[in-house]
C-alpha cells in the first residue's frame, strides 16, 4: 500500500460489515485531507509523533485514524500484525497507537500488562462499542485513551472524548457506552438515530449512521443499532 500516493489520489475502503454486508467506500484526497487535519487535531499528532499501527490498514481505523495523518507530515510510523504480548513489550517505543476493544481486552489478559506503564502514550480506541472498565484500565496505567466514533463513511475521528484521570472516566462513566463530547462534524438525532455530515463525510448530505444515541447536555452515548 503507497500510502503517500493515496494522499494525492485517494482510495478505496470496505467496511468492516460487523454491521451488514461489507460496502466499498471511496475517500476522496479532500475528505481524507479533511479527516487527517481533524485527526492530527484532536490526537495531538505532531511531526515528532511515533505512531505504532497495529490495525489492518484495508480498513478506516488502520489506515486512517493515525497512520495516514502521520504520514501526511512525516511523523514516524511502524505497521505490524497485531500480537497482544509485543504490543506490552513494544508500546514505550512509541507516542500513539489506536486499538480496538478486542484488541484491548487481549492486551489486559496479558500477564505484562499488570505492570505495564504507560504514561505518555495516547492510546485511541473505537470501531466497536468501549467498555468502561477497558478506559479505566488504561487510563490508571498512565494512558491518555481516547474513546473515539467514526465510521468508514465519516470520520474517522468524528465524535470522541479524552479521558487523562481516573476522574476524568468518573464524571461520564455512565451504564451506557459514550461515543463523546467532542464533536468534528455536524450532527442531528431523529428518532434516537445519529445522523452526520461534513467535509469528513463521503456523501454531501446527511448520513444516517444506523446507531441509536442519546444526547444529555454535552455527551452523547450509544444505545445499540436500528434494525433497518
Amino acid at each position: 500500500m503507497n500510502l503517500t500516493k493515496i494522499l494525492s489520489d485517494g482510495c478505496t475502503i470496505y467496511t468492516s460489515g460487523t454491521t451488514g454486508t461489507p460496502k466499498e467506500i471511496r475517500q476522496t484526497p479532500a475528505k481524507l485531507k479533511a479527516a487527517d487535519e481533524i485527526a492530527m487535531k484532536c490526537q495531538e499528532i505532531t511531526p515528532d509523533s511515533k505512531i505504532y499501527t497495529i490495525c489492518k490498514t484495508d480498513h478506516a481505523g488502520g489506515l486512517l485514524a493515525q497512520t495516514l495523518p502521520a504520514v501526511r507530515i512525516g511523523a514516524e510510523v511502524t505497521i505490524e500484525p497485531f500480537n497482544a504480548f509485543r504490543f506490552c513489550r513494544e508500546i514505550k517505543k512509541y507516542t500513539h497507537t489506536h486499538i480496538t476493544p478486542g484488541h484491548a481486552r487481549l492486551i489486559m489478559r496479558t500477564k505484562g500488562f499488570k505492570d505495564l506503564d504507560m504514561t505518555g502514550i495516547w492510546v485511541t480506541c473505537g470501531s466497536d462499542p468501549i467498555d468502561w472498565n477497558i478506559i479505566e484500565s488504561f487510563v490508571e496505567r498512565g494512558a491518555t485513551f481516547m474513546a473515539n466514533w467514526g465510521m468508514t463513511e465519516i470520520g474517522p475521528c468524528a465524535i470522541n472524548h479524552v479521558f487523562r484521570t481516573i476522574e476524568d472516566v468518573q464524571e461520564l462513566k455512565d451504564e451506557n457506552t459514550i461515543l463523546g463530547t467532542n464533536v468534528y462534524c455536524e450532527t442531528k438525532v431523529i428518532d434516537n438515530e445519529l445522523y452526520v455530515r461534513g467535509d469528513i463525510c463521503v456523501y454531501d448530505d446527511w448520513f444516517a449512521t444506523g446507531d441509536l444515541v442519546e444526547e444529555r447536555e454535552y455527551a452523547f452515548y450509544y444505545l445499540g443499532r436500528t434494525d433497518k
